[in-house]
């Protein structure tokens, strides 16, 4: 591992070489906040895909591209003398200080469930006029209905007890089946909604985190479909020319692979 100084020598030649880049290469000089935020959305999702896969080194690749994003969004700041990296450090080691007063003030608190509800009570004394000012409203809508639960909960809009968050989601499943029978498509999509909506916060009190599940479910998925794909064209077979009970005799083995 790197010493405190080695790594600060590594920021300051990534900080060289964007100024390097910035100045002489015709593709980073045309760069704007606007043209790099799709590019920065897209490496934020290939780490939180190597996160997820638990790949140390490629972790610390998209890391790398990640923190090249931040720099380069800096560099521009500071043209337009707007900010520069050490007004993003200082800025975020402000914030950091202030909202830990159990660690740099007289605070004491027992739990991090308290360390949460006091950062929320700490945002709302800054100016914000809600909770949920801070729930991006770009965010996938999962991962946005988890957000939502959790800063709510952090000011002590939660349930008491994990029996009463999942006889909410039962009381919702039937209202669903309810609007099912009606045949109303935009009641049945509401409820579907609020079904999908009392799972996400179900999760939180089984400490689940429901983005990771459902997308280490799709990955399951994806393996077995692939390996179902690929038994079946060692057969000599097409999956359109297969029956359901055929293709589901690949499907079992693909389990027991694929767990």
């Amino acid at each position: 591992m790197n010493s405190r100084k080695q790594q600060l020598a590594a920021f300051n030649r990534l900080l060289d070489i964007m100024n390097d880049l910035r100045e002489k290469c015709p593709w980073d000089k045309k760069q704007t906040l606007e043209s790099l935020r799709h590019l920065t959305i897209e490496e934020t999702y290939e780490l939180a895909d190597a996160i997820l896969e638990n790949d140390l080194n490629e972790i610390k690749n998209e890391l790398g591209d990640v923190l090249l994003h931040l720099v380069f969004y800096a560099k521009i700041g500071s043209e337009k003398k707007a900010f520069d990296i050490g007004d993003v450090a200082n800025a975020i080691s402000d914030k950091l200080i202030a909202r830990h007063p159990h660690i740099y003030g007289d605070v004491v608190v027992k739990d991090e469930n308290e360390v949460k509800e006091n950062w929320e009570k700490l945002k709302l004394k800054e100016g914000k006029n809600s909770v949920l000012e801070g729930v991006p409203k770009s965010l996938p809508a999962l991962v946005k209905a988890n957000r939502i639960q959790d800063k709510v909960a952090g000011v002590g809009f939660d349930w008491e007890e994990r029996s009463q968050v999942w006889e909410k989601v039962q009381e919702e499943i039937t209202e669903l089946n309810e609007e099912i029978k009606k045949g109303s498509k935009d009641s049945i999509e509401s409820e579907f909604g609020d079904v999908l909506f009392s799972m996400i916060n179900f999760a939180r009190f089984i400490d689940v985190n429901p983005e990771n599940a459902l997308e280490k479910t799709n990955k399951k998925f994806i393996n077995r479909f692939q390996y179902l794909e690929k038994a079946a064209k060692k057969e000599g077979k097409e999956l359109s020319e297969m029956t359901l009970s055929e293709m589901d005799v690949y499907w079992e083995l693909s389990k027991k692979i694929f767990k």
